[in-house]
Order: C-alpha cells, then structure tokens, then sequence
C-alpha cells in the first residue's frame, strides 16, 4: 500500500512539472511576439485666419509728430522801472489767466509825466479859449456881424494865431495819450491763458524795456507738425484754397486722434487738421500738416495732460473706399497677392491692391465676402496643401 501511495504521488509531480512547462513555454511564445502596430492619425498643419466681408472701409493716415503751443511768446515789459509786483504763479510752470497782472512796474514816474500831460491840455485849451474869446471881441469893436467875413487888418492877423493855439491843443492831447499809454504799460499782462516757462524776474529788479522776464504757452490749444508723404496727402479731404479764402474754416474740418503713451496705458486726445504748411519740406520732401489739439491739458477719465514736446502718433481719418477690405500687411504675399483657405485646404489668390500703410492693405477686388486670409507664418505652404483653420483674434 506504501508503493501505491508513492507511485501517485510521483504522478502528481509528474503532472504539475508537465504544466509548469507548458506555461512557461506559452509565455515565452508571448514575449516573443512583435507588438500589434497601431498607425496614428497624421492631422493637417494649423494656420491662422481671418474672416473679411467687403465694406466701407475708412481710410487711416498715420503720421509722428511733437506737440508744441499753438500760441507763444516771449513775456518783456514796454517802459524801464523798477518791478513793484509779481504774481505768485509767475514762474516755471505757473498758470497765468488772460488779462491777469502778472508784473507791475512802478507806476509813480509814469502817472507824475500823464499829471504833467493832462495840465498841458488845458493850458492849451486855455490858450485856444484866449484867442478865440479875443478874435469875437475884435469883431464886435469893427461892428461886424456874426458869421461875416472882414478884410480888417486885426482879424487876418488873429486867424494864424487862433490855428496855432489850436495845433497846440492838438499836440498836448498826443502827448497826454502818450503818457497814458506809457502808464497802461506800466502793467503786464497776458491776452491768452496760459503756462510759464523759465522765469527772469523778481520783486524789486530794474527792468528795461525789451528786457525778456519769461515765456507763456497758450494752454487753450496745442499743435502737432506731422510731416507726411505725398502719396498720403492724396487720401485726405484737406481744406481748398477757395474755402479757405471764403473762410470756411469750420465746415472743412479734418478730425485727427493724437496717440501716445503714459504710465503703460496708451490715451487719445482728439483733435483735427487746422492747415498745410504750404510747402514740401525740402530735407525730407514731405507735406508738413498741423493738427489742433483744443484743450490739451485737461484730465478727463484717467486721461493725464498732453505736455509740450510729447512725440506722439496722429490717426488721420481719410477718405472711405467702398466695397473694400482692409487686410492686415503681413498677409499679402509678393505685393499683391494673399493665402485663402478653401474648402480646408489652401489656395493663393491675387488682388487689387489701392493703398497700403503700416498696418493695412486696402483690397477692393480679387476677394468675395467671407474669405478665410492667413494671417499667421507662410513657411512651408503650398498650393492646395490641406490644412485646419484657428481663427485669429488680432484687431490688425
């Protein structure tokens, strides 16, 4: 009975060594297959566009300029004096209303010499009084009646007398005008509002006529030369010469945006073409144009004051173009020609061009409503290559 049990026993090691074997051999055969391969989807290359729909498109002429005062002015007294007053904002960056006594130079001298001027006036109006008073007494002794000429020796000899008393009276009342004038200029002042800029003068100085004391900036409008090409000018509805003679300043207004950059915020003041310079600048052969900015130095919703030789960029509204697109530049390939997405795959499509500037290209023909332009990198692109659309959201 022993013997059986050891003869079974040898069968189930038997039996367990027989599937040990088999399952090593089943996984050695799994190992040693190649993996399945999988083929991954190969998806077109993205590029970037836009979406156009013909329009009026108005065109932008863009120009850099400084501002500067529209009104300038070297501040100096007209008569010689010692200076009995300043006003307390008469200095550098000072602000000064029109027709406000910024300098008073003392007045004493001037108002003894219009003293002087005004007893002048009536002595000689004394003296005109005096022969003519004298000149109706004569008649009266050579019994003539009023208004009736004589040839009396007396009355021929009073008549130059009576001229020169008057001709004195005449000549004392410009000197008293005189005098006047000189004492109103005793006080200065200014016809504008306006800004100081430097300041030469104190309390107690002797000034001189002619002498500069400062230099007030009219702060009701500031100016900005934009120097433009001539091609440009061309796109702008300006002020004619006829309107202009006809003083039709007003109706021929062209607006314009002044530009520029304060504290990492870009602000706008707006303004319009006032003029052209009347010339072409001969070192740069442009158009000088001046724009108008009105009241330049007012804050308004966090917008800070536009400051004297600020270089700002001016926006000038031009002419509109109907039934046009204005396309961003870096999508026009070779000058006039520009990448479409049809159908999601590419095709190159030429256009008419009319105007490009720093930023646009103005298309009128060549695009129908709805073109998908590429905007984005044009390396590697080819006609009819497939591709998938990411719509840009620059502004151009």
């Amino acid at each position: 009975m022993t013997e059986t049990v050891t003869r079974t026993g040898r069968g189930s090691l038997l039996w367990a060594l027989v599937v040990v074997v088999v399952v090593a051999v089943a996984a050695f055969v799994m190992l040693r297959r190649p993996p399945e391969c999988v083929e991954e989807e190969v998806l077109p290359p993205e590029v970037r566009v836009r979406r156009f729909v013909a329009g009026e498109v108005p065109v932008v002429v863009r120009g850099h300029g400084a501002v500067r005062p529209k009104v300038s002015m070297e501040i100096a007294p007209e008569v010689a004096g010692r200076v009995v007053f300043v006003h307390s904002q008469f200095r550098a960056g000072g602000v000064i209303r029109a027709n406000e006594r910024i300098v008073q130079v003392d007045p004493r001298e001037y108002e003894l010499a219009a003293r002087q001027a005004r007893a002048a006036v009536a002595e000689a109006q004394a003296g005109l009084d005096t022969e003519i008073a004298e000149a109706e007494v004569e008649r009266r002794e050579w019994g003539q009646p009023d208004g009736q000429a004589g040839a009396d020796p007396l009355r021929m000899l009073r008549e130059p007398r009576i001229r020169r008393a008057r001709a004195a009276l005449e000549s004392a009342k410009a000197q008293l005008s005189v005098a006047e004038l000189r004492l109103e200029r005793t006080t200065i002042s200014l016809p504008f509002d306006a800004i100081i800029a430097g300041q030469a003068v104190d309390l107690g100085q002797y000034v001189v006529a002619g002498q500069p004391l400062a230099t007030a900036r009219g702060i009701d409008a500031f100016e900005v030369e934009v120097l433009l090409p001539s091609d440009d000018v061309a796109w702008l509805d300006l002020l004619s010469l006829s309107d202009a003679l006809a003083g039709r300043f007003d109706e021929s207004r062209v607006p314009a945006d002044v530009r520029a950059d304060f504290g990492g915020g870009t602000h706008i003041w707006p303004g319009y073409i006032t003029r052209m310079m009347g010339q072409v600048d001969t070192a740069s052969r442009m158009v000088p144009v001046v724009v108008e900015v009105p009241r330049p130095l007012e804050v308004s919703a966090g917008r800070p004051p536009l400051l004297p030789g600020t270089v700002v960029e001016v926006l000038i509204a031009g002419r509109t173009l109907n039934h046009a697109m204005a396309v961003p530049l870096d999508a026009v390939v070779g000058g006039d020609r520009i990448w479409l997405v049809e159908d999601g795959r590419l095709t190159i499509r030429p256009v008419e061009i009319v105007r490009t500037d720093q930023r646009h290209a103005y298309v009128v023909s060549g695009l129908s409503d709805g073109a998908l332009v590429v905007t984005g990198a044009f390396d590697g692109l080819a006609e009819g290559m497939a591709v998938r659309a990411l719509a840009d959201s620059g502004d151009g």
